[in-house]
């Protein structure tokens, strides 16, 4: 089972059409949980946000915390590393953050931190991008055309 949980409510909107695209294309698409977008000073939204997101994980999950201090591994090796872990029978949780960021228990938590790339992203296009590698990895892994291997 693949879970995403993430801090706000994606609105309608291009973020959220892009997202919806490739999570249609998922089997099974990745569940996801909205956790409320905190208020106040920046580390306090942190704190908060970051409780929220730990608590809405399954004890036995599997926690993938999306963060630029994480490993940036190349879509194949994702692939890999995703049958791995799906393979391991716990559910794959990926765990995206508010505009502040993932809180320290939450990336202590974490099994795994993954890195999207050093770029800033906005949280809510994190989603589609991560929608579409997950995609990407599961079409590598099935040996389907999608990954189009050494082209940039």
């Amino acid at each position: 089972m693949l879970r995403l949980i993430a801090v706000g409510r994606l609105r309608e909107g291009p973020e959220a059409e892009l997202f919806a695209r490739y999570n249609a294309r998922l089997r099974p698409k990745l569940a996801v949980t909205e956790v409320p977008e905190a208020r106040g000073a920046p580390l306090e939204v942190k704190r908060r946000e970051g409780a929220a997101l730990l608590a809405a994980l399954p004890a036995t999950a599997f926690v993938v915390a999306l963060d630029p201090g994480g490993e940036a591994p190349d879509s194949e090796a994702l692939a890999r590393l995703l049958e791995r872990w799906l393979a391991g029978g716990r559910p794959v949780c990926f765990v995206v953050g508010g505009a502040e960021g993932l809180d320290a228990p939450v990336i202590a938590r974490a099994d795994y931190v993954l890195s999207l790339g050093r770029l800033t992203w906005p949280h809510f296009l994190a989603r589609a991008m991560l929608a579409e590698q997950v995609f990407r990895v599961r079409s590598i892994a099935a040996g389907h055309p999608y990954h189009r291997a050494g082209r940039p």
